[in-house]
């Protein structure tokens, strides 16, 4: 089962989202993606995660997670044990996401919410201090990207596979170029799992 975790103020009907959803489409394998639309506040987003993938894990779960989305499936794997695909990952979202205080609208489903302290403090709480399996991470991450440091990740990342591309931008540019190696990816985990059983 391969789950996309998307961005802040973004969509499971997003571009990577739906580029990777039409690629298993195209395979006969629809039944293996899944995008659960992430709740904005932080502790709440954390505990649906938890129980939205419980079903799944241990039985091959791979995660591909963008910008924040990213983060919380680095969160997420170490808690689980599964594989995660970190597409430019947000590394310390709790610094980053500040310049959001007060009142923000999501464009997608045009629901509204407002973030403080309190949820930068939610954020931080997740934070993993080391990878206990490297291996089971793969970095995706441009240089060019104007709203994170790619350095971060690919510090946070160290031991990992990483694809590392100079240029490109925050969106990713060339997504689509990745998929068929994100799914391979995600069925190499599959298979170990299989194997250990």
């Amino acid at each position: 089962m391969i789950v996309y975790l998307h961005g802040f103020i973004s969509s499971p009907f997003s571009h990577k989202a739906t580029l990777l959803r039409d690629s298993l489409n195209r395979q006969g394998r629809g039944a293996e993606w899944l995008a659960p639309a992430i709740p904005p506040y932080p502790a709440e987003a954390a505990t649906f995660l938890v129980d939205f993938l419980a079903p799944f894990a241990g039985d091959g779960l791979c995660l591909v997670g963008s910008s924040l989305g990213g983060y919380y499936a680095l969160w997420l794997a170490e808690r689980l044990g599964c594989a995660a695909v970190l597409v430019n990952p947000a590394i310390r979202p709790y610094e980053l996401l500040q310049q959001y205080y007060g009142d923000n609208l999501n464009p997608y489903n045009h629901t509204r919410f407002t973030l403080g302290p309190a949820h930068m403090q939610q954020l931080q709480a997740l934070e993993v201090s080391r990878l206990t399996h490297p291996e089971r991470y793969w970095l995706l991450t441009q240089t060019g990207d104007e709203v994170l440091d790619a350095q971060q990740g690919i510090d946070k990342l160290a031991g990992a596979r990483q694809t590392v591309i100079a240029g490109g931008d925050h969106s990713f540019v060339g997504f689509e170029q990745h998929l068929a190696g994100i799914i391979a990816f995600a069925d190499s985990h599959a298979a170990r799992i299989g194997s250990s059983a």
